[in-house]
């Protein structure tokens, strides 16, 4: 037996803690992994993971059902050209870093690109820590009367919740919400673009905006894709659907066109060039 065992090179990417994975993707393989962590979030489960052109087949909730989308897995976005793969034959690009330019993204149009490097800082992606098995504490399930209790919304709130969540659902039969513990989310379906709170008296809105102006709506300054409106009674409802139906349009818009929709997209660390402090960024972390 050898005195000194020889050393084994080791190279990992960098420290992200995220639901077991200590650091980031390096290559390929450590996309599909974070990937698998990350289904649940984005409204999928796979149907089958293969070694020919698309990697994988799996399955997105819409709101008529579960529909098939067509995935390859790359390290880098780029590397799908370099690889020369039809176009045609992919709905998805999932990767670790988007690097395709604006001119080569005009070459894959129809197809969604997944940056997990930018997904994984989104607040609505919560990150679950590792636990001890015998400790881990049982998950709640999250509904509308979770919701009602939770803010103790008064009985006009419930009355124009349902009013709301009715018309925002005749938008396109595609839309779906979901609960969190502390919002309500509506997805268009690929991306959400509504993120509700309910509150005693009112319903707070943030809508996707990609720095439009919506009606009724007010951009947030440090999140310049999003904006917020409150609905008090029915006419604010009124008033305020052409905004959400804008703002469907829009999500679906940028997702075609492979735009950062997160919350954090264009957020204050990307302009520090024109002035603006970077701490803003976390003094904002809590509005989520």
């Amino acid at each position: 037996m050898p005195l000194f065992m020889p050393k084994e090179d080791s190279i990992v990417g960098e420290l992200i803690n995220f639901r077991g994975l200590v650091y980031s993707p390096i290559n390929e393989q450590g996309v599909v992994f974070l990937f698998g962590r990350l289904l649940e979030d984005l409204n999928m489960y796979i149907e089958e993971v293969r070694i020919k052109y698309p990697d994988c087949i799996a399955r997105r909730y819409t709101g008529m059902g579960w529909k098939k989308v067509y995935i390859e897995f790359e390290y880098l976005s780029g590397n799908f050209i370099q690889h020369k793969h039809d176009p045609k034959e992919c709905d998805v690009i999932v990767c670790w870093i988007d690097d395709l330019s604006p001119e080569q993204k005009t070459q894959l149009e129809g197809i969604e690109i997944i940056e997990l490097k930018s997904l994984i800082k989104d607040p609505e992606i919560k990150n679950r820590q590792v636990k001890v098995p015998e400790k881990e504490i049982e998950k709640s399930e999250y509904d509308l009367t979770h919701h009602f209790v939770r803010s103790n919304v008064n009985e006009n709130v419930k009355q124009l919740y349902n009013k709301l969540h009715e018309k925002i659902l005749k938008i396109n039969p595609d839309i779906f919400r979901k609960f969190s513990r502390t919002a309500i989310t509506y997805y268009s379906p690929e991306k959400m673009f509504i993120f509700i709170r309910l509150q005693k008296t009112s319903i707070k809105l943030d809508l996707y905006t990609n720095q439009q102006n919506l009606e009724n709506v007010k951009n947030y300054t440090n999140h310049e894709n999003w904006g917020t409106s409150t609905v008090f009674n029915e006419k604010d409802i009124t008033e305020l659907m052409l905004s959400i139906n804008q703002s469907y349009k829009i999500m679906k818009e940028s997702i075609k066109e492979n735009i950062n929709t997160g919350w954090f997209a264009l957020s204050p660390r990307e302009h520090l060039d024109e002035g603006v402090e970077e701490d803003a960024e976390e003094e904002l972390i809590e509005e989520k």
